[in-house]
């Protein structure tokens, strides 16, 4: 790759729109969620999966139960996208309700 191409690669990515949203980290032996919000719903799992394998994560019961079982049985969904438009302090606002509205609508640990 050419210096103007790999400039061009960077600046693309540099510009792209991360979609912010809800998500839920599942067990699916047990039928647990977790629900959680991202400002970039793309690259959320490597975060999670990544303090989970190093036994740093936040929550302490997924990481009770990522210890005890296998990583295989852990998925992650995305439940709601939040409009791109929105900026600041509206889109932190509307993170945060609708981080709530689905740990209430599920029953599941909000992380």
């Amino acid at each position: 790759m050419n210096t103007i191409d790999r400039k061009a690669a960077i600046f693309a990515y540099k510009e792209r729109k991360a979609p912010a949203g809800i998500y839920a980290i599942r067990f699916a032996p047990m039928g647990q969620r977790w629900i959680g919000r991202s400002g970039d719903l793309d690259k959320i799992q490597n975060r999670i999966w990544f303090t989970l394998r190093h036994g740093s994560h936040v929550s302490k019961s997924l990481q009770a139960a990522w210890n005890a079982n296998r990583p295989e049985d852990f998925a992650i969904e995305r439940l709601e996208e939040i409009d791109e438009e929105l900026t600041g302090y509206l889109r932190d606002r509307t993170l945060k309700d609708r981080h709530l509205h689905w740990a209430w609508e599920l029953g599941a640990e909000a992380v």
